[in-house]
Parts: C-alpha cells; sequence; structure tokens
C-alpha cells in the first residue's frame, strides 16, 4: 500500500513537472514571437523568406549541375536568383567583385573554352546579368511586386513541369529524386506568395 502510494505521488510529481515546463515553453514562444513582431514584423519574414528562396533556387541549380539531373528548364533559375538574392548579396555582385567574376569568366570563355566547365557556365551568366543589368531591373522591377510576380510565375511552372515529367503529382514526391526537387520548388513558391499577400494586405 505504501508502494502504491508512492507510485502516485511521484506520477503527480512527474505531470505536475510536465505540465509546469509546457507552460514556461508557452510563455516563451509568445515573448519570442512578441519580440519578433517588434524586431521586424511581417517584413522581417519576408526577408527571412527571400533568403530561404535564393538558397533553394541555388540548391535546384548545384542538383541540376550534379549527377541529380533533371529534366527542369533550369535556366529559369538564373532570373529567379536575380530576383531574390538578398540586397547584401546583391551589391556585393554588382559591385567591383562581380565585375572581376563576370571578366575573368568571359576571358576564360573567350580563350580558353575548353578549361571552361559546363556547370560554370550558369552561375557566369547569373554574375553577367548581375553586373550589366541596367538599373530599372537591378533597382525597380527587382524590389516591386513585378519582380515577386515573375518569380511566381517561375516557380508555378517548374512546378507543373516537374510534375509532368516526373509522371503526376504522386511520383513527384515518391521516386527518390524526386523529393528533393519538390521541397526545393515548394521553397521557391512561399517567397513570391508571402510577399504577394502582404502587399495586398
Amino acid at each position: 500500500m505504501g508502494k502504491n502510494s508512492y507510485m502516485a505521488m511521484k506520477t503527480e510529481l512527474t505531470t505536475g513537472l510536465i505540465t509546469s515546463d509546457l507552460k514556461d515553453l508557452g510563455n516563451a514562444a509568445k515573448k519570442l514571437a512578441s519580440h519578433a513582431i517588434k524586431l521586424g514584423g511581417l517584413g522581417f519574414g519576408t526577408s527571412f523568406l527571400q533568403w530561404v528562396a535564393a538558397f533553394a533556387a541555388i540548391y535546384l541549380l548545384i542538383l541540376d549541375r550534379t549527377n541529380w539531373k533533371t529534366n527542369m528548364l533550369t535556366s529559369l533559375l538564373i532570373p529567379y536568383i536575380f530576383f531574390t538574392l538578398p540586397s547584401i548579396l546583391f551589391n556585393l555582385f554588382r559591385g567591383e567583385i562581380g565585375k572581376w567574376v563576370a571578366f575573368i569568366a568571359v576571358i576564360l570563355r573567350l580563350f580558353l573554352p575548353r578549361h571552361f566547365p559546363d556547370w560554370l557556365e550558369l552561375p557566369a551568366a547569373l554574375i553577367l546579368l548581375i553586373v550589366v543589368a541596367p538599373s530599372l531591373f537591378a533597382d525597380t522591377v527587382r524590389d516591386s511586386w513585378v519582380g515577386v510576380v515573375i518569380c511566381l510565375a517561375i516557380g508555378c511552372y517548374l512546378l507543373q513541369e516537374h510534375i509532368r515529367v516526373s509522371g503526376g503529382f504522386r511520383n513527384s514526391f515518391t521516386k527518390s529524386h524526386g523529393i528533393s526537387n519538390s521541397v526545393g520548388i515548394i521553397l521557391l513558391l512561399v517567397y513570391p506568395v508571402w510577399a504577394l499577400v502582404l502587399d495586398v494586405l
């Protein structure tokens, strides 16, 4: 009888501790959300999703250039990255560093074409696009809803093509290579949808 009451007390004590910890965790989550809203509000979420989208596009580009070959039109990822690349990286590549990288890429492509690997063509095209883009695209369209709509159109087209090439929606999420591509493409869609919803609100 003493052992049963001891077990009951121990169970009540454990349950009480877990409940207390869950309350503390809930309070901490509320404070985190409150501070995040104060820090940057919904704009912070947009910039975070912009980073995620840009790196998802780079990830898909890398997947296509490695042994995970896809049948997607991956050249569409270049304008997508152009429009979603965070301003810090975009301005870095638009400056002197980008000019030097573009210069070296053009020299290698022109004079040493055998030593210029195929997998470098799309990244070199991205750097060239960033460096030579007129300010209308680099400063105005990129930071407006037009750039977001272009990104959404690219993401929808790539998702539709990926599903078609995979043989249906189900296959695009069940094949071994299809899962990583599907997740990457869905990440491409999250940022433009979020940004358009915020523009509407």
